[in-house]
């Protein structure tokens, strides 16, 4: 066992230099780096592709199928770096005055690297592979791309988890839900002409802004009294060829964040009745909320053992933005899913992201409580 698997900072650090941005999205490198690691812990571990250079871990303990104990999920993939410059180089996982910096450690390999760091401190007490199913997907940034493919992969058919602990960035606290979301593109079509007598053209980027902001004025409905309300964003937008012409095609793209799976439809016919008839409609994604009970054995333990050490409870809490649960929990017979992990939500995606080292240390020792509590002679 080498310093490498136990520590976390120097794990984390590890993971930030092996770049997975997705956009383009290319987790091979890093699901190798967490495969061997894995594997010296004791699991029997398997990466599955699903796509060009895009692929999915599963790691479990060898010599029975995955599944039937605690599940751990993350994502390896991250988003791009943006254009402003970073304070310290974004795939150089600096440590400075108590925070890792660099793209995705808190979105969210942070998270990843402290369970398994709690694994291999489980492996180095006992001797043994910790009974635990850990799955690292890809493409998660981009729609949970990964967790869909292993929804329905042959070695995962069949198989229940008595809960699933989501690392995603939420400073430590048990996150019980979030919103879903639904994502659209819209087509405007036009007729193209010389700008100088455009009265001869139909500017489809005209056409694109006036359903744009009748988008902007909608009433979006009552929130939802647990996740919040219903929001939309408009997150993309390309029109026009060249400055001297009309422009006869304009893209732009719709992002809603929603309370409950029955606000999907509602959303889709909202943003339908604000566009003409130049204009198409098509769903690019289609992710329901998930909010786990509050009742449920499983929440209420990892609720506990969040406490003790010293991480406040906040009752039923949720987030706005979509996780791998969505996908996993109902696929595996609806385990209950909690989100917790050591990152800062509050800086996922931008420039100069960082993760805590307190709260890395924080999460390694949470999750390792967290597999002895859920271990082969739990009462849950």
């Amino acid at each position: 066992m080498t310093r490498q698997h136990t520590d976390p900072v120097v794990l984390l650090q590890d993971l930030i230099r092996i770049p997975s941005l997705n956009p383009p999205g290319d987790e091979v490198a890093c699901a190798q780096f967490c495969a061997d690691i894995l594997d010296a812990i004791g699991f029997a571990v398997t990466v599955i592709g699903f796509g060009e250079r895009r692929v999915n871990l599963i790691a479990h303990p060898p010599g029975r199928p995955p599944g039937g104990n605690l599940g751990f999920s993350g994502h390896l993939d991250t988003v791009p770096l943006g254009g402003k410059a970073w304070t310290y180089p974004p795939f150089s996982g600096e440590c400075v005055d108590g925070r890792v910096y660099g793209r995705g450690s808190s979105d969210m390999k942070g998270g990843i690297a402290a369970f398994m760091s709690a694994c291999a401190r489980h492996h180095a007490n006992t001797g043994h592979c910790p009974d635990v199913t850990i799955i690292l997907t890809g493409g998660e940034e981009t729609g949970c791309e990964g967790a869909a493919a292993l929804a329905t992969s042959p070695l995962l058919a069949d198989c229940m988890f008595r809960g699933l602990l989501i690392g995603e960035s939420t400073r430590n606290y048990p996150i019980l839900g979030h919103k879903g979301v639904a994502w659209f593109e819209c087509t405007a079509e036009g007729r193209t002409a010389h700008a100088a007598m455009p009265e001869f053209g139909v500017n489809a980027i005209y056409t694109a802004t006036d359903a744009i902001a009748r988008i902007r004025a909608v009433d979006l409905g009552a929130d939802d009294p647990i996740i919040g309300k219903t929001t939309i964003n408009i997150g993309t937008f390309q029109g026009g060829l060249n400055i001297n012409s009309v422009p006869d095609r304009a893209t732009f793209t719709v992002d809603a964040r929603t309370g409950s799976a029955d606000s999907h439809v509602r959303i889709a016919d909202t943003i339908q009745k604000c566009l003409c008839n130049a204009i198409s409609l098509q769903k690019r994604l289609d992710i329901p909320p998930v909010v786990a009970s509050s009742n449920d054995p499983f929440v209420q333990a990892v609720r506990t053992i969040a406490t003790r050490h010293g991480i406040p409870d906040r009752g039923i809490a949720t987030v706005p933005y979509f996780t791998d649960a969505a996908i996993l929990s109902p696929a595996f017979g609806n385990a209950p899913a909690v989100i917790i992990g050591p990152g800062e939500p509050d800086v996922a995606h931008q420039t100069d992201e960082f993760c805590p080292v307190d709260a890395l240390l924080t999460a390694t020792n949470l999750y390792h409580d967290c597999i002895e509590a859920f271990g082969p002679t739990s009462e849950l």
